[in-house]
């Protein structure tokens, strides 16, 4: 059992606490981003807890052992991933079980936890979040010999809302590609984005996959994506493993990367990237998404985000058989062995093209 003989500190760069303490030839770093002497406090209680906590892992309350996690997923994963399983565990699970001893969790307890969540009218995908982090926490509890159990049978109600979707109507897609100016500043002027907002219409890419587009990536009329940039402006390998991803360009699409090199050229900018700001560098997803809403907005369209304009795409080809649409919008494994059956699947990349070509048609002349 070890002693605390220091106190946390307030880290100004960061906006937390921190505090770092031994026992047993182990180091380790407890955080509060909780502002003033309450996350002072909290700070020091998660170090004392590990202090005093028994070599028996099993005696560990849930909440201890959950915050224990954060702090090693922010050391291996992605902001966007260690956020988002911080703040359901505070919002929903250590408030139902945090005082449980790992113990004596059962699968009941984390099904309660669900419930609770379903009661408060939360949609079906927060509710799988909500289960799909319990199962790696669960995971983690067993790595730490903390606790035997293994979640099988957690259920989400099948009555659990779900969010409906804004897609852009046919209606809109005539607007989006004829309008390219909007209003600033009481002035009028080309949308730097426009190009962007369309280029994610007619391929199905992320928010984060179109700002994080480079020329080096299209070689010819074949895309191989990368990279994304997140909400948190940090470059990462994308959403998934089938994330990286490689498709062919439609014809429509094509004219819309010709277009854009042109206009950058006209405003002389120069950049790597397909889809930059101003200055040539990529633009963040809050900016980008910023720009969206008011063109929407001014040219009087469907209340769609930018992340529902991937939903508009798939809406759109959504005739084609599933197993053609996953690749491209990187739901599937099918794009795995690209390199090994290269031939086959360039054949199928470009009969694909030239359907969602006839598709779009329909609705952009």
């Amino acid at each position: 059992m070890g002693k605390r003989t220091n106190t946390a500190v307030w880290l100004e760069k960061y906006k937390r606490w921190q505090i770092k303490v031994q026992k047993n030839n182990e180091r380790r770093t407890f955080t509060s981003s909780t502002p003033g002497r309450n996350g002072q406090r909290e700070c020091n209680r998660k170090a004392d807890a590990w202090l005093d906590e028994n070599l028996d892992r099993t005696n560990t309350r849930l909440s201890v052992l959950y915050d224990e996690w954060v702090e090693e997923l922010k050391l291996l994963t992605g902001t966007d991933h260690w956020q988002q399983y911080e703040r359901l565990g505070r919002l929903y699970i250590k408030k139902q079980v945090g005082s449980i001893r790992m113990s004596d969790l059962t699968e009941q307890h984390l099904q309660k936890v669900i419930n609770a969540a379903h009661k408060k009218g939360l949609a079906k995908k927060t509710l799988n979040n909500i289960k799909s982090c319990m199962t790696a926490f669960v995971k983690y509890g067993r790595k730490c010999k903390a606790t035997t159990l293994f979640v099988e049978n957690l259920i989400v109600p099948r009555n659990a809302p779900v969010k409906d979707r804004v897609i852009l109507q046919p209606d809109d897609l005539a607007v989006l590609f004829k309008k390219d100016i909007v209003t600033m500043y009481n002035k009028e002027m080309y949308d730097l984005f426009v190009h962007a907002y369309r280029f994610e219409v007619v391929t199905g890419l992320r928010p984060g996959e179109v700002v994080g587009l480079q020329w080096e990536d299209i070689q010819g009329n074949t895309v191989s994506l990368k990279r994304s940039i997140n909400i948190h402006n940090e470059e990462t390998r994308g959403k998934n493993d089938n994330a990286r991803r490689t498709f062919m360009l439609t014809r429509l699409a094509q004219g819309i990367l010709q277009t854009q090199k042109e206009k950058l050229m006209e405003l002389g900018i120069s950049s790597e990237y397909v889809f930059p700001n101003k200055e040539g560098e990529y633009v963040s997803q809050s900016t980008y998404a910023k720009r969206w809403v008011r063109y929407r907005d001014q040219a009087g369209l469907s209340k769609s985000t930018l992340y529902e304009l991937r939903h508009t795409f798939v809406s759109v080809v959504k005739q084609l058989p599933e197993g053609l649409v996953k690749p491209l919008v990187g739901h599937s494994k099918a794009m795995e062995t690209f390199g090994t059956y290269g031939h086959q699947l360039s054949g199928e990349m470009q009969s694909t093209a030239l359907l969602v070509q006839d598709i779009f048609s329909e609705y952009i002349k």
